[in-house]
């Protein structure tokens, strides 16, 4: 099974950029589909962007134009490059890998591996 360890959140002023990391261990990244979900006080998980296996990458419309999802496979690494961040982008940011997602790869069900979460926080 795949370890995660998510990293590169903190406090930004809105407009700004952060990039986390989403570092696995004990299998390849390449051979998983990993996706960033956040999670605001309160509220569910929601989807924010994935990669598929194959590359093929995929954005929730709240975050498109503005978040960039990437895979390192020498550093066996997912990253989530975060532009014109908003307030309203502020949760905890949550990697998580599956060997297949499919055509789910919006819900946080199928996926079976977490990292523990990094805080992002966004003023205005």
């Amino acid at each position: 099974q795949v370890q995660l360890v998510e990293s590169g959140g903190g406090l930004v002023q809105a407009g700004g950029s952060l990039r986390l990391s989403c570092a696995a261990s004990g299998r390849a990244v390449r051979s998983y589909s990993v996706g960033w979900f956040r999670q605001a006080p309160g509220k569910e998980y929601e989807f924010v962007a994935a990669i598929r296996w194959t590359g093929v990458t995929y954005y929730a419309d709240s975050v498109k134009g503005r978040f960039s999802i990437s895979r390192d496979n020498a550093k066996n690494t997912v990253y989530l490059q975060m532009n014109r961040l908003k307030p309203e982008d502020t949760a905890v940011y949550h990697c998580a890998a599956d060997l297949d997602t499919g055509s789910r790869y919006y819900s946080a069900s199928v996926y079976d591996y977490w990292g523990q979460g990094t805080q992002v926080t966004v003023s205005s």
